[in-house]
C-alpha cells in the first residue's frame, strides 16, 4: 500500500495528518527517522483539521537542535489573539546523540533533511523525517516511468485475476 493512502493504523494507533509527496518526488530518500515536535496547543488543534502545508519545508540543525522550518500550519479557526505564527520554526524532538548523528550526516555528505510525514501516535503529533540527496531532472524522469509502468502492471495482474 503506497505511503500516502494509509490514513489510519489500527494495531500502531497512527493516524496519518499530512505526506509530503513532492519529498518523494524531489529526493532519493536514504534513511527516515521518527522525531516528536514541539507544538502550541493550537497548533495541535488545527493538525487534528489536517491544517498543515509541507511546501518548501526543510529540517536544519542550529545550536545543536534541529528545526523544522517552513512547515505551514494554519491558524485554528476558532482560536483567539494567542495563535500561532503559521511558519514559526518548530524544534524537532530527539535524543542528543541521534540528534547530533543526523545533522553530521546531513552537512558532511551535503545531504538534506526533510519532513516526509506527520501523524498522530498514540495522542502525540509525530514527524518522520528522512536523509534525502537531491534528484536531477532525468532521475524524475525515470522514477516516474517506473512508477507507471509498476501500475500497469498491476491493473493486468487484477484484470487477470478478475476472469
Amino acid at each position: 500500500m503506497p505511503q500516502d493512502t494509509q490514513p489510519e493504523d489500527k494495531r500502531s494507533g497512527e493516524k496519518t495528518i499530512s505526506t509530503n509527496r513532492k519529498a518523494f518526488h524531489d529526493y532519493t530518500i536514504l534513511e527516515k527517522i521518527e522525531a516528536g515536535v514541539e507544538l502550541r496547543g493550537t497548533e495541535v488543534k488545527s493538525l487534528r483539521a489536517g491544517r498543515v502545508n509541507f511546501k518548501d519545508s526543510y529540517v536544519d540543525m542550529r545550536n545543536g537542535e534541529l528545526i523544522l522550518i517552513g512547515t505551514h500550519i494554519n491558524p485554528y479557526e476558532a482560536g483567539n489573539r494567542n495563535n500561532h505564527e503559521p511558519e514559526r520554526p518548530r524544534r524537532l524532538l530527539l535524543h542528543k546523540r541521534e540528534i547530533l548523528k543526523w545533522g553530521i550526516k546531513a552537512r558532511d555528505k551535503g545531504l538534506t533533511l526533510v519532513p516526509l510525514r506527520m501523524y498522530f501516535k498514540r495522542g502525540r503529533v509525530k514527524i518522520e523525517i528522512g536523509l534525502a540527496k537531491g534528484r536531477r531532472t532525468y532521475d524524475k524522469r525515470v522514477a516516474i516511468a517506473t512508477r507507471e509502468a509498476r501500475r500497469e502492471v498491476d491493473r493486468a495482474i487484477k484484470e487477470a485475476k478478475r476472469g
